[in-house]
């Protein structure tokens, strides 16, 4: 199959693949391949939706095994063994153990659906409008995620106004030199500030596509306590950094805070099936029957799927592993920043880790990066403004070999670019 045939009918709205312009038939681990033949390294995982890696044994094993055996497939929001099997494998292995009351409610296949429920119900619950969301924050492309997503270039897609929303200062750039929690706290406090109390506030722990930014501890057990004394609801989207990506199941455990509404997505499936859910607080679960639904709100595969991969975080001792590898990306990273250009700036915990090229002022040094790393076969995206960033997301289950072929693919492009 030709690359001219996606060109031809394809709508322009298509984009990884311009990054990566060849077709792809198989993978497995931490490896793609292409029609040709060629095996990419993958740092880029799905977008973080592969932290197992492509078709982990066990679940590829469950999931044949489910179909060979005339499984449920399409069950809309009825009971069925696999969804029942996913709720007490997420409770008994992840939830309970933390000591985290939430009910789960299944929405739409992505994670912006997540997100929109997750307004939907605080709005519902508080009777208030307007959320609060986070300068550099992404949330998803539909009107009320995108709303609360600042990338510019995103939210011009709308073509509509995307109200209801105020974007608050995130402790990053110039805005680490504030304290953004005393700011929140003014504005909520004033009266005549102008800006409509929030029903909740919707935050990423560690901004991935905003250029991995990464929250600190004591502002997000600030915020938390800042949430209590206004009844404002705390949002966690975890949808790209949860499941372990951060070290932890939730990116949230690092500081000790229980978010009242928490959304997942992405790895929350274990191989990249469509399965989004949101953890709520029982006593906001305030839904009418079929107040929010969608005829794909029950992925039966995905449960199957699912329960596999909270399986194999808990077997594989996953937190253990990207403390680990977390530790040898520090250290390379760094090693090459201190070689090459001690200008960049690099960002990251766990398994998510960005290369901030933006004080080199030159916008066109990240597309030849990545397109170095891709003709030297790996996989790499860019996130962060003006894409500036480049952004390694390899899967968790990486072995050290392949993770350090990586980052020395990385090195020579970067210095090849420079």
């Amino acid at each position: 199959m030709l690359v001219d045939v996606f060109q031809q009918y394809e709508s322009e709205v298509r984009s990884y693949c311009r990054a990566f312009p060849t077709v792809f038939t198989k993978a497995k681990g931490a490896y793609i391949q292409s029609q040709d033949g060629e095996r990419y390294l993958d740092f880029f995982a799905g977008a973080g939706a592969l932290n197992f890696g492509h078709n982990p044994d066990l679940i590829k094993q469950r999931l044949i095994e489910y179909l060979q055996e005339d499984g449920i497939l399409h069950g809309l929001d009825m009971y069925t063994d696999a969804k029942g099997h996913f709720l007490e494998i997420l409770q008994e292995s992840i939830l309970k153990p933390r000591n985290l009351d939430y009910r789960v409610q299944f929405c739409g296949p992505t994670g912006t659906n997540a997100v929109e429920a997750a307004l939907k119900i605080a709005r519902k619950v508080k009777g208030r409008r307007n959320i609060f969301a986070f300068q550099g924050g992404y949330h998803g492309m539909t009107l009320g995620a995108l709303a609360c997503t600042g990338n510019s270039y995103n939210r011009k897609g709308a073509g509509t106004a995307l109200p209801d929303v105020t974007f608050m200062p995130f402790p990053f750039g110039p805005m680490k030199e504030i304290d953004t929690i005393a700011y929140m706290d003014a504005v909520l406090s004033d009266t005549s500030s102008g800006i409509e109390k929030p029903a909740a506030m919707v935050l990423e722990t560690v901004q991935a596509e905003g250029g991995v930014v990464v929250a600190p501890v004591e502002w997000l057990k600030k915020l938390r306590q800042l949430c209590d004394k206004h009844d404002i609801l705390m949002i966690v989207d975890d949808i790209q950094v949860g499941c372990g990506r951060s070290g932890d199941f939730f990116s949230f455990e690092r500081a000790d805070i229980i978010p009242d509404i928490v959304t997942l997505s992405k790895s929350i499936s274990g191989c990249g099936l469509p399965l989004a859910i949101v953890l709520l607080k029982p006593e906001l679960d305030k839904w009418q029957p079929g107040e929010h639904n969608g005829t794909f709100r029950g992925n039966q595969l995905a449960f199957i799927s699912g329960a596999a991969g909270i399986e194999l975080f808990q077997s594989l001792n996953i937190p253990a592993q990207v403390a680990e590898k977390a530790r040898l990306i520090e250290t390379e990273l760094q090693s090459m920043i201190d070689n090459l250009d001690p200008r960049m700036e690099l960002r990251g915990l766990g398994m998510i880790w960005g290369v901030d090229l933006s004080p080199l002022k030159n916008e066109k040094l990240i597309d030849q990066i990545t397109t170095n790393c891709f003709e030297k076969g790996l996989i790499i995206e860019n996130a962060g403004r003006k894409g500036q960033v480049l952004k390694l997301l390899p899967p968790l289950t990486i072995t050290q070999d392949e993770l350090l072929t990586g980052l020395h693919i990385i090195e020579r492009a970067v210095k090849k670019a420079l």
